[in-house]
């Protein structure tokens, strides 16, 4: 009986130390804001381009878009809803990963410079110091 709460705390521990992983937590919250994301997505494709296409078309609701083939309903809509979302979530990460891309290597490139200026410092202080060319 005295070695169960023992291993049911280790087993409470380690997965407390699980959850602390630095991957996880990072994960999770990645999943949290491409959920909230994607709603912002859904509302600028429902709320905006869809009724344009819609009008286009026209027609009432962008998902009556399509043709009938005996009883069967072929939805043309359905199919240019998936693939617009496709594209617009696709060319939207593409933007955001070349602004962090761009972000990052600007800041490595800010620490070159700087480690590159302090070796500058060290070597013309070198070379003014009488020891000669180095």
């Amino acid at each position: 009986m005295a070695a169960q709460p023992q291993a049911k705390k280790g087993f409470v521990q380690e997965f407390k130390d699980f959850l602390n992983q630095g991957d996880f937590v990072t994960i999770a919250v990645g999943l949290i804001i491409a959920l909230y994301f994607q709603q912002i997505i859904n509302a600028i494709l429902v709320g905006v381009l869809f009724p344009i296409i819609a009008a286009i078309f026209g027609k009432p609701d962008f998902q009556q878009i399509g043709f009938d083939i005996g009883d069967a309903r072929i939805s043309i809509g359905l199919v240019l809803s998936a693939i617009i979302s496709f594209i617009v979530v696709a060319f939207l990460l593409f933007l955001i990963l070349k602004a962090y891309n761009r972000m990052r290597a600007s800041s490595t490139k800010d620490e070159g410079d700087t480690e590159l200026s302090v070796l500058r410092e060290i070597r013309d202080s070198l070379r003014s110091g009488g020891r000669g060319p180095v």
